[in-house]
């Protein structure tokens, strides 16, 4: 989210952003495949992102907060393109970031959104019933 907000804030080259958060010891513990995968997959195919996004926002991408714009891109993501990662994970993680860093009540926009676009991009998965664990 970070790296697609400094995107945003800078149009560097997404390459020297990566580098530059490669060389920051608070991301050193990342796993540092599938960051360069999320930010390069992000920045190359941002407007069709966008695009899944619109109609669903109510508004023009435009209007969006940066840092709102930038979890729904990794959201959207992952909805369509990490079919791996569960969609209840990649909702689930979204939420979290935006109850942390986001205006007060963008956690349920987000929250709103994602589960729109999973409806629409995952709709097998949210159809199979809830595994559940035992203790």
């Amino acid at each position: 989210m970070q790296a697609l907000y400094s995107w945003q804030l800078t149009q560097n080259h997404p390459k020297d952003i990566l580098a530059s958060f490669r060389e920051d010891e608070e991301h050193a513990n990342a796993d540092a495949e599938y960051f360069r995968e999320m930010l390069m997959g992000v920045t190359a195919k941002s407007a069709a992102l966008d695009a899944l996004l619109e109609p669903v926002i109510g508004r023009p991408v435009e209007q969006l907060d940066p840092i709102e714009h930038a979890l729904l891109w990794v959201g959207v993501w992952e909805l369509s393109e990490r079919l791996e990662v569960p969609y209840r994970v990649t909702i689930n993680e979204a939420v979290g970031l935006a109850r942390k860093y986001g205006a007060e009540q963008s956690h349920r926009f987000i929250n709103g959104v994602l589960d729109t676009l999973a409806r629409q991009l995952r709709g097998a998965e949210r159809a199979e019933p809830r595994r559940r664990t035992t203790g």
